[in-house]
C-alpha cells in the first residue's frame, strides 16, 4: 500500500513540476477530472496504461513513477526460455526488468539469419536498447571478450552502448528477432 501511495505522490508531483492543471492531465488521458483525482489522492486502482501514458506526457521513464528509480539499462540482462528470471547479469546492472525509455523512437522489429558459414561480424555501438530473441538454432551475442550463447527461446536485454556483435552458435542457421530504442 505505501508503494501505491508513493505513485500517487510521483505523479502529483511530476503534474505540478510540469505545470499542469488536473483538467488539463484528465482530458489528455481522455478520462473524467474526478477519476484522475482519485488517483493522484490515492493511488488506488490506477491502470497501468494511464501510468505508462502519464510517463509519456512527462517525458520519464515508467519505472520513474513506478519506483522512483530509473532503470535504464547499463549493461545486460538474460532471461533463459521457461525460467522468466535473470542469468548471467554483468557486473554493475542493478535493476530486475528492463524499461525502455519511452521518449526514444522504438524501431520496428526485424528478424536476422545468421549463418553458420558466417565470419563474425565486427563489434558495433549505438545508442538506445536493444533486445534479442532467440528464434531458431543457437546465436551467440558478444560483448567485447565476454560470448553469451542464446537458445531459441532465450531473449536477452542489453546496453548497445558497449560494443557488442551477434554470430551463429551452433551448426545450423541461427535466427532472431531484435528490437531497438534509439
Amino acid at each position: 500500500m505505501d508503494e501505491i501511495k508513493e505513485i500517487a505522490m510521483r505523479i502529483k508531483e511530476l503534474r505540478e513540476v510540469c505545470d499542469y492543471t488536473v483538467d488539463q492531465i484528465a482530458a489528455r488521458l481522455g478520462i473524467p477530472k474526478e477519476v484522475y483525482e482519485g488517483y493522484e489522492a490515492t493511488g488506488d486502482d490506477i491502470p497501468i496504461n494511464v501510468i505508462y501514458q502519464l510517463a509519456k506526457i512527462y517525458n520519464v521513464d515508467l519505472s520513474d513513477i513506478l519506483t522512483g528509480v530509473s532503470a535504464k539499462l547499463n549493461t545486460y540482462q538474460v532471461v533463459r526460455k521457461g525460467e522468466g528470471q535473470a542469468a548471467d547479469r554483468y557486473p554493475g546492472y542493478a535493476f530486475k526488468d528492463l524499461a525502455y525509455n519511452y521518449a526514444n523512437q522504438i524501431m520496428q522489429p526485424f528478424i536476422v539469419t545468421l549463418d553458420p558459414s558466417d565470419e563474425p561480424a565486427d563489434l558495433v555501438c549505438h545508442r538506445g536498447e536493444e533486445f534479442n530473441l532467440c528464434l531458431k538454432g543457437k546465436v551467440i551475442v558478444t560483448f567485447a571478450d565476454q560470448e553469451i550463447l542464446l537458445e531459441a527461446g532465450d531473449s536477452i536485454y542489453f546496453n548497445p552502448n558497449y560494443p557488442h556483435g551477434q554470430k551463429c552458435g551452433g551448426d545450423e542457421p541461427g535466427i532472431f528477432l531484435t528490437v531497438i530504442a534509439e
